[in-house]
């Protein structure tokens, strides 16, 4: 038997698949499946079923393009019934204690309430090697590496009958599980599906028994105080990955993004903000020329999670990038969190429209040296609220990144906005999205906080933005 995992970086998701035989059962898909699919391939696999551990809030589930594409069934919780989301298209309803058993894999599923209520995990074991003895815990969102799931996805009404149902889940219905099974959380760190997550990708139920804070905590009331005290940002696309995910993402007839357009094209389609643009360079770049209303988020494993939280949904998106960027990768990025209407890349990049003769934007960049020099500058720092804790620039205001779009009028249009987060990446974000809202004095400090403490320049910590 072999469990494999792959990881999608930046949305910090493992899926799995686990083989004995030739059959193989995957847990968990990501969106882009043909992963799977080359791999069943390469090592002559047939996959005949998919798991589900629950209705996923950060990433469009492949579930549905995996079993069309192999014909495998779709094995996922019949404990959705009555809830806030339930899965809208046919599958076989997986109940807890119900067993799958594909040669000599058996899988058993634990209802494991509380990260959302319908929420299975699933306890693998070998017949060939002892049939009554358990070997992993695949735990989705339940159980992560030194932390548990959030339990404030459905909203402030239900969190608290979550946070008591995660507390149960972890006192009553893993208690039978020896200390030995290995643990395969859905996430690991820099998932934003619960906190203080580690960098490790798999541990035992025995360490985390001993470590884990939150299983540690024997009281209920004080473990609701702490789970809810901890949650990290609410991103506002999770409600709508949760609605995509039971209704069942769209399947996709062949891969999008890989056309090229010209620059009138391109202009045509945005005009009046009818498409997106998307920049996928570097800061510096973007700042030095762009096409006007584009949202600069860079290429790499963060585009997922940024563009999924900032870029409109269900318009078409256009993507501009240098001679370094991979449309090909971008695009799954893009279709990782539902965003399907990638119709493809501007010809030549930023070039092709320069030499199109059509207006560009700019944004300045500016060092942390030339910040500090500036005299009652107004400071937006757009870093996390624990970045912002640990230190920050004295008299700087505070609006996470993520957030800015809907905070934007408690900001001076008439005064210059410097723009700062740890690197630059996140700054650029915020002053691409700023611009499209017609703020014209702005500036992107480059380096970020990183520059501005290498250079041992002041700083303060404390809560108040």
């Amino acid at each position: 038997m072999q469990i494999q995992r792959v990881e999608v970086p930046g949305l910090a998701h493992y899926s799995y698949v686990v083989s004995a035989s030739g059959k193989a059962v995957v847990i968990d898909p990501k969106r882009d499946v043909d992963t799977y699919l080359d791999d069943a391939a390469v090592r002559g696999l047939q996959i005949t079923h998919i798991l589900e551990t629950h209705i996923h809030a950060d990433y469009a589930s492949g579930a549905l393009a995996l079993a069309k594409a192999t014909g495998a069934e779709m094995w996922l919780s019949a404990h959705d019934k009555g809830e806030d989301f339930v899965y809208a298209f046919p599958h076989h309803e997986f109940r807890d204690r119900e067993e799958l058993r594909v040669e000599e894999m058996r899988f058993v599923a634990l209802h494991t309430p509380g990260h959302t209520p319908e929420h299975l995990s699933f306890v693998l074991y070998d017949s060939k090697r002892d049939a009554a003895v358990p070997i992993a815990l695949f735990s989705g969102d339940f159980l992560f590496v030194g932390s548990v799931g959030r339990p404030d996805l459905l909203g402030e009404a239900a969190k608290q009958r979550l946070a008591r149902e995660l507390f149960r889940s972890q006192q009553e219905r893993i208690a039978h599980l020896p200390d030995g099974v290995e643990v395969y959380p859905a996430h690991g760190a820099g998932s934003m599906c619960g906190s203080g997550m580690s960098d490790r990708p798999q541990t035992t139920l025995g360490y985390e028994r001993k470590t884990n804070a939150f299983l540690n905590q024997s009281n209920e009331s004080d473990f609701i105080t702490r789970v809810l005290s901890t949650v990290p940002p609410f991103p506002d696309y999770y409600r709508r990955m949760k609605r995509v995910n039971s209704a069942g993402p769209t399947l996709l007839a062949g891969f999008p993004g890989q056309k090229c357009f010209t620059a009138a094209e391109v202009r045509a389609a945005a005009e009046g903000g009818a498409a997106v643009v998307l920049d996928l360079r570097r800061p510096e770049a973007f700042g030095g020329a762009h096409v006007p209303g584009s949202i600069n988020i860079g290429a790499g494993n963060s585009l997922s999670m940024w563009a999924a939280w900032v870029v409109p949904y269900e318009r078409p998106i256009y993507m501009v990038g240098d001679e370094s960027c991979s449309y090909e990768e971008a695009a799954r990025s893009l279709i990782r969190v539902g965003l399907d209407e990638v119709q493809g890349y501007l010809k030549g990049g930023i070039f092709g429209w320069i030499e199109a003769g059509f207006e560009q934007a700019h944004i300045p960049q500016i060092s942390v040296e030339e910040l500090h020099a500036k005299r009652d500058a107004f400071l937006l720092d757009v870093r996390g609220d624990g970045e912002w804790r640990s230190g920050h620039i004295e008299n700087a205001h505070h609006i996470m990144a993520g957030d800015i779009e809907r905070n934007s009028g408690t900001l001076p249009k008439e005064r210059e906005i410097n723009v700062i987060c740890g690197s630059g990446y996140r700054s650029s974000i915020t002053t691409s999205l700023l611009q499209r809202q017609n703020f014209k004095k702005l500036a992107n400090v480059s380096g970020g906080m990183t520059a501005w403490n290498r250079r041992k320049l002041p700083t303060v910590q404390g809560t108040e933005a």
